[in-house]
This record gives C-alpha cells, sequence and structure tokens, in this order.
C-alpha cells in the first residue's frame, strides 16, 4: 500500500473511531429518500426529474444474493452490460445504444472514468453500497465529458443508530471464498460507514483464471449546525485478475495477468449564507495504478514474442465550486470547475529479436462554467443548464439541457428533455506515437438526443414508466491503417451513428409480493462508417452497432415470507447483436445468438445467530457469450452467512 493510500485509510480509520460514540437518533440522518441527487445540481423530488431514472437499493440487492454492480445493472432497462468471460474479466456498460465510453460512472459523485471516458466495472462491489441512481440521457451540461448517454452514480451508505457492525463469510461454485467487516452508525449530527471486504475466485477456465478483489470503502458526513454539511468518501481497490486466453478466446498463456489499485476520494462542503443562498464546493481525486504483465511461459519461451509487461498511472483531480440562489419556485445553481487529468505509461516488449520499451507522459487541463435553473410549480417539475468547456488540447465546447415533467391527472405524468453532450478524445487518440499516430487536432465527439415518456400509477399498486429515446452521434473519432496522406494520424473525427429505442418498466407490490419487469427495444445504425467500411471495419454504412442486443427483457419478483425471511427470483432475455470474429482478417462481423439466464435468491434471519443468503445464477445452465470467443460462466451457487453485533 502507497504512502498516499496508508496516510487516507489511517484518517478515515480515526475519524470514524472517534465518530463511534455517537448517541442514535430515531430518524435518519441526512435522508435521501424520494429524492434524486444525480440529475441536477440539488437534491430534487423523483417526480420531478424530466429523464428515465433508476434508483437500484443496496439493501435489496445484498438481500437477493447479489454481491457486484454489474449484477444489479443488469436489470435496468436500457442498459447492457457486457463481460469478457470469467469474473474479473473487463466489463463494459452500454448505455442506449452509445459507445461503452458514453457512461460517465461516480463514486459518491467522484468522476472515475478514464481520460476519454473507458471504465472497468469488473471490479464494483456492492459492500456499503447505498444506492446506486442510473440517469439515462446526455448530463455533460451538468458534469462535463463523458456524459453522453447517461450517468451512474454509486453512493455510499450512510450510517444510521448506534454503532453496528457485521461480518459476513460467503463460498460457491468456482472456488468462491468472500468475507466482508463493515461499521457504521449515525446521529442528528454526524453519520459514518466503514468497510473492508475481500472476494476470490478460481474463474470458470481450467488454468491460470482467478480473480482477487479487496475493497476498503467509507464515508464520515457532518452537520455541525443547522447551515453546514460536509462529508469525506473514500475507497481503496486492488484486485488482479489471471486469464491464459489471447484476443480470440485461445486458451495460450499459463502466468499472463492484469492488476489495478485504485484511489477515490471525495471532499464536500456546503454552507447555508442565508435563507436564499447556499455555497457548495467539491474536491474529487480519483487515481488508477494498473498494467498487464506476461513473463516467459518457461526457459524454453524464446520464440515470437513471448514477453510484455506494462504500467500505467492515471490521475484525475478536480475542484467545484458553485452557488445555489433560492427563488420563488425554483433554484438557480451557478458554478465553475477546474480539473486536471494525466497519464504515465511503460511498456516492455520481449522477442527473437529483441527487447524494446517505450515510455510516455501526457496530462491536459480543463476549465468549465455553468447555470442550471431547476424547480417545480403547479405540477410541473423542469431544468435548463448549460455548461462552457474550455480545455488546453481540444479548445471551447457547449453543453445543454433542457426538460419538464409535467402532472396532468392525479396518477399521470408526462415527461420530456433533450440535450447536446460531449466526449473527449482519449489521450492515446490524441498523443500515442509508434505503431499508431495519434492526432492533436481532433474534437470532441458530440451527440444531440432528446426523450419522451410517461409515468403511471394504477389503483396505488402498479406503477407503469415508459420513455421513447432518439440519439444522434457525431464527430465519432475512428482508427484508420491507411491515413489520407504518409505520416498523418490515424485518428479522425469522421464516423457518425444512431441510436433509438423504447424502454417499458413495470412494478406492482402487495401482500409482501413485488413484481418487476423491463423491456428494451433498441434500433442502432451507422450513418456514416468514416474513413473505413467494407469487411473487417468497425463501422459499416447501414448495419447496426456492435454489441448492442435490439431486444432485451427482464422480470423479478420478491416474496417476503416473513419477517424474518424472504425469496426472489429472475429471469434475463438478451436478444441477437453483432461482434467481430478477431480469430480471421479481416475480422469478419458475426451474429451471436440470443440467450436466458435465470437466478434465485434467498434471505434467512436467525436472529441472534445471524442471517443466511443462498444465491444462484444461471440455473438453467445457458451456454452463451457476452463477446465472441469468451464463454460466460455457468450454472453457479453460493451461501453467505453473516452475523451482526450492536445497532438497533
Amino acid at each position: 500500500m502507497t504512502p498516499v493510500r496508508s496516510a487516507l485509510l489511517a484518517a478515515a480509520l480515526a475519524t470514524v473511531c472517534a465518530s463511534a460514540p455517537l448517541t442514535a437518533q430515531d430518524s435518519p440522518p441526512f435522508p435521501l429518500e424520494g429524492l434524486v441527487i444525480t440529475a441536477s445540481p440539488t437534491p430534487r423530488p423523483a417526480r420531478s426529474v424530466a429523464t428515465h431514472v433508476t434508483v437500484l437499493d443496496g439493501e435489496d440487492l445484498r438481500a437477493g444474493g447479489a454481491t457486484r454492480v454489474v449484477d444489479a445493472l443488469r436489470g435496468v432497462p436500457g442498459l447492457s452490460v457486457v463481460q469478457n468471460g470469467s469474473f474479473g474479466a473487463s466489463t463494459s456498460v452500454f448505455l442506449r445504444g452509445g459507445e461503452s465510453d458514453y457512461v460517465l460512472v461516480l463514486i459518491d459523485g467522484v468522476q472515475v472514468n478514464q481520460p476519454g471516458g473507458a471504465f472497468d466495472f469488473s471490479g464494483l462491489t456492492l459492500e456499503n453500497v447505498e444506492r446506486i441512481e442510473v440517469v439515462r440521457g446526455g448530463a455533460s451540461a451538468l458534469y462535463g465529458s463523458d456524459a453522453v448517454s447517461g450517468v451512474i452514480n454509486i453512493i455510499t451508505r450512510t450510517g444510521r443508530g448506534g454503532a453496528r457492525g457485521t461480518v459476513s463469510l460467503r463460498t460457491g461454485s468456482y472456488g468462491r471464498r468472500a468475507w466482508a467487516a463493515d461499521l457504521s452508525g449515525g446521529a442528528d449530527r454526524a453519520a459514518y460507514s466503514l468497510s473492508l471486504a475481500r472476494d476470490a475466485t478460481d474463474g470458470i477456465l481450467a488454468r491460470n483464471n482467478r480473480f482477487e478483489n479487496m475493497v476498503l470503502s467509507g464515508s464520515v458526513r457532518l452537520a455541525p449546525d443547522e447551515r453546514t454539511r460536509a462529508s469525506v468518501t473514500l475507497r481503496v481497490a486492488d484486485r488482479e485478475y489471471h486469464f491464459p486466453t489471447d484476443g480470440s478466446g485461445n486458451l495460450v498463456d499459463d502466468n499472463a495477468f492484469t492488476y489495478a489499485d485504485e484511489t477515490t476520494v471525495g471532499i464536500q462542503a456546503s454552507r447555508r449564507l442565508s435563507d436564499r443562498v447556499t455555497v457548495e464546493g467539491f474536491l474529487a481525486h480519483a487515481e488508477t495504478d494498473g498494467g498487464t504483465d506476461d513473463a516467459p511461459d518457461g526457459p524454453a519461451d524464446t520464440l515470437g514474442f513471448y514477453g510484455f509487461t506494462s504500467l500505467d498511472h492515471v490521475r484525475r483531480s478536480s475542484a467545484d465550486v458553485r452557488a445555489n440562489v433560492a427563488l420563488r419556485d425554483a433554484v438557480l445553481s451557478v458554478g465553475g470547475e477546474l480539473e486536471e487529468q494525466s497519464q504515465r505509461s511503460f511498456t516492455e516488449s520481449l522477442s527473437q529479436f529483441g527487447p524494446s520499451a517505450g515510455r510516455s507522459e501526457y496530462q491536459r487541463s480543463n476549465r468549465a462554467g455553468y447555470a442550471h435553473l431547476t424547480g417545480e410549480s403547479s405540477g410541473v417539475g423542469y431544468n435548463a443548464g448549460l455548461r462552457l468547456e474550455d480545455n488546453e488540447r481540444y479548445g471551447t465546447s457547449w453543453s445543454w439541457q433542457m426538460g419538464a415533467s409535467v402532472r396532468v391527472a392525479r396518477d399521470l405524468r408526462l415527461r420530456a428533455s433533450a440535450s447536446r453532450a460531449i466526449k473527449e478524445p482519449g489521450f492515446f487518440e490524441t498523443f500515442a506515437t509508434g505503431f499508431a499516430r495519434g492526432n492533436p487536432d481532433l474534437d470532441p465527439e458530440r451527440s444531440l438526443q432528446w426523450e419522451a415518456g410517461a409515468d403511471a400509477t394504477v389503483a396505488g399498486l402498479l406503477t407503469l414508466r415508459a420513455t421513447w429515446f432518439d440519439q444522434a452521434f457525431d464527430d465519432l473519432i475512428q482508427y484508420t491503417g491507411s491515413p489520407p496522406t504518409p505520416g498523418a494520424p490515424n485518428y479522425f473525427n469522421v464516423a457518425r451513428a444512431a441510436a433509438r429505442g423504447l424502454e417499458l418498466q413495470a412494478e406492482v407490490a402487495r401482500a409482501g409480493w413485488r413484481a418487476r419487469g423491463g423491456w428494451t427495444w433498441l434500433d442502432t445504425e451507422v450513418v456514416d462508417p468514416g474513413l473505413d467500411d467494407g469487411p473487417g471495419a468497425e463501422f459499416v454504412a447501414g448495419e447496426e452497432l456492435l454489441r448492442r442486443p435490439r431486444h432485451t427483457l427482464s422480470a423479478d419478483l420478491t416474496r417476503v415470507v416473513t419477517d424474518r425471511a424472504s425469496v426472489s427470483a429472475g429471469v434475463r432475455r438478451v436478444g441477437e447483436r453483432a461482434d467481430r470474429d478477431f480469430s480471421t482478417f479481416p475480422a469478419d462481423r458475426i451474429a451471436m445468438s440470443a440467450y436466458t439466464v435465470v437466478h434465485a435468491g434467498a434471505e434467512f434471519d436467525l436472529a441472534a445467530l445471524g442471517s443466511v443468503v443462498i444465491r444462484g445464477d444461471n440455473l438453467l445452465d445457458a451456454d452463451y457469450e457476452e463477446v465472441l470467443g469468451f464463454r460466460a460462466p455457468g450454472r453457479s451457487f453460493s451461501v453467505g452467512v453473516r452475523v451482526a453485533l450492536g445497532g438497533r
């Protein structure tokens, strides 16, 4: 563990220890019930948000036996999860047909995407997660780059009541072994939570496929007086994934692995200066050390390219200050943000032709100013926002969003919104040298999108939601192996694509039963393939975008049997989608078959002995792939016990 991590851990532990004796209160501190905090500068009632938002409750997810964030996201309408094989393999999310780097990922408000938008979900677990908010649609007007198709905000648990600790153990298929310990508590002036968890598995392949993941997370939230709020959140994670496969899924290696050490810190403070004006400040820091290690398999491994090592250190740090001014029926938020991004990389290759090494160091800064108006009056919730980015590399860019939610009857609301969003180029696309040459003149990729929907409640039991969306993606950055002129860059803003679709949701709750279902119809199309077209091209005119299923269906049923027992089950159907076969040259487009997976779980409270959680995944043992050539996990089971101490 680095000195920086050690200092952060010590500070978090000291804060929690100092806060532990707090007196419990009957009402939870810092409540979020019924509010959405990700879709606007200030928390808003869910009814007044114009975009389609899904809120997932952490306790409900854990009660059903889910342990990973991607397990929770798979059932969200409009969202597709693509895992590159076994547990711990690179995992991406596609939202409403956008690219995988079009989804901004926040951990307690801290942006954790790589510069350029990429993010690997494989290491995100549900321990110490209070809730997950999924906001669809462009949100660059509030968050800047990467929030093109939507935002996923993972919010750490807020402690409640007297000091309470839990210890849990879990074991299961594929050599699964996991443990977790947490401590939390809260009163009217302070709340805290701290969790340490480790999860390991031998993987689904016969050799070199284990995955280990350890996560420390915590938060401290303070309210020293009626006018002041402050919070500190921390997440430190170390993971290692071993893989024997090449780019086509063939078993070729006995000792290759990837690793990542991640640190995320957020510090937030607000002060109400008057009855109308509140000032907020937010400091965010996300840092990753990761890479690949593929040493020679043995003394006889001396032919071809037989060894490779890489190391990347990526950092994003930002400071955001805003003022929220309360008007008659609205809040005007005006603010500014400064951000620094940097990356240092090292690679070394071993081959029969001799060793070779490369080093690179990139950095860029960004300044932004924004203004947002949000309000609700006479059954109409509305928002409008504008943001100007000034990046030292690609210049200035404007983003905007607007929307309204209108109550047309007691149990019926209509929603509509539109937005313009951007995604900045990645460092490699801008600065690469060697086999590929970056283009320092790249512009951000851009999207223009709108959605319209309706929310209805029937007899106070059944909730229905329908949303139609339409998106146009312009200035897509494309790689070409044949630059227009000798010595020209390999990356250009030349391609265009579009996505449209329908999201349907239904939920009913009655007498201990709760049923939820969702269906998504998605239509994507390459409008302009750019410089490359034909066999093997990523973009083919008139064809659908890769790895986006046209149809996705999910349904979940939960039954609370008694105060001490609940059972749940779910099914997910993913339709056909296109992929590329990288075992051929050029890489042919392949139609991936549809598949259906079923899961079930149960939780039993054994009173003083704790609780037992049972989970079964892919119960029908479906044989399927989310990425061509990389088999997904088959049928698996796990059982866990959890013991709680203290609290109420």
